[in-house]
């Protein structure tokens, strides 16, 4: 049997931090070689663009301890040995398995620098996903700022058909003066979100795009599903309202995916999406050096 190789490290300091960065050496993208030293890199570039979306969120992180090779889990609260300077909210919840010691109560950390970002990539977080909903001063859940819509195709539809049924959502929500963003995963498909004032429940959200997911399958039965039945989705764009659910998380924009390829879920602009609805070779999930080549400070 192999011997482990021994654990590398070294001290940075990060914005008046001090952390101790861990075997930077290791790949955490096996098909593409890609280090753990170049994930701290890219989150270390991308922070200006990130920390907004992360700002005042409660972060679950999926964690590829050696790399995307081998396992991954889930982690919500926050772990043991988390730094003392490392913001953390306390969110109310029913029947999780992941709830702290304190029945109903989940554990969050806040990524609110770039020493909290630094912090999770050395953990090998790759994967950063939020709710819609950010934490007030006090650390309370407020109605969430934004709606977002998961186009999900199903086989053998991709992201042409994905960026068809985004122009008729962004037309749809424009009738009702909302102003929609879109972001290809980083996996199969798109994610659509439209800032909100504030002034509505996760709830009403999740029966607003329900009921907008409705209204385009009944246009476009050959294109858009509204159900999450897998067998109804073949060829078509699953219009995933569901993770408008308060306890609910999507993948943030500029996070990394813990996928084959180093893909990240990349914003992009209306001008490619609607190349994309044209040509299915016309939009592409983009991988973080692309990113970093088109979008970083």
């Amino acid at each position: 049997m192999p011997e482990k190789p021994p654990r590398t490290e070294v001290q940075v300091d990060v914005e008046g931090r001090t952390l101790t960065l861990v075997n930077l050496e290791k790949v955490m993208y096996p098909r593409t070689g890609t280090t753990k030293a170049e994930v701290l890199n890219y989150y270390a570039r991308i922070a200006p663009l990130i920390l907004p979306v992360l700002a005042d969120r409660a972060v679950t992180r999926i964690r590829w301890p050696h790399g995307t090779g081998d396992k991954s889990f889930f982690e919500k609260n926050v772990p043991g040995g988390t730094p003392s300077w490392v913001r953390v909210v306390t969110v109310p919840t029913s029947g999780s398995r992941t709830a702290s010691k304190e029945e109903g109560e989940l554990r969050f950390p806040v990524v609110d620098s770039l020493a909290t970002l630094t912090w999770m990539a050395n953990l090998a977080a790759l994967e950063l996903h939020v709710h819609q909903w950010r934490v007030d001063t006090d650390g309370r859940p407020v109605h969430p700022d934004r709606m977002v819509i998961d186009l999900d195709p199903g086989d053998p539809a991709g992201l042409m058909e994905c960026s068809q049924v985004a122009l008729l959502v962004r037309e749809r929500l424009a009738a009702d003066g909302l102003e929609t963003t879109a972001v290809t995963s980083g996996s199969k498909g798109l994610h659509l979100y439209a800032d909100l004032d504030g002034s509505r429940s996760s709830d009403e959200i999740r029966d607003y795009a329900k009921g907008i997911a409705e209204e385009l399958e009944a246009a476009k039965p050959s294109l858009v599903v509204s159900q999450m039945t897998k067998a109804r989705r073949g060829g078509k764009v699953f219009f995933d309202w569901s993770q408008n659910v308060g306890a609910k998380t999507t993948i943030a924009p500029y996070s990394l995916r813990g996928r084959e390829f180093p893909t990240v879920a990349a914003p992009r602009t209306w001008d490619e999406i609607e190349e994309g609805a044209e040509d299915p070779l016309g939009l592409e999930q983009l991988r973080f050096e692309e990113v970093l080549e088109r979008d970083a400070p």
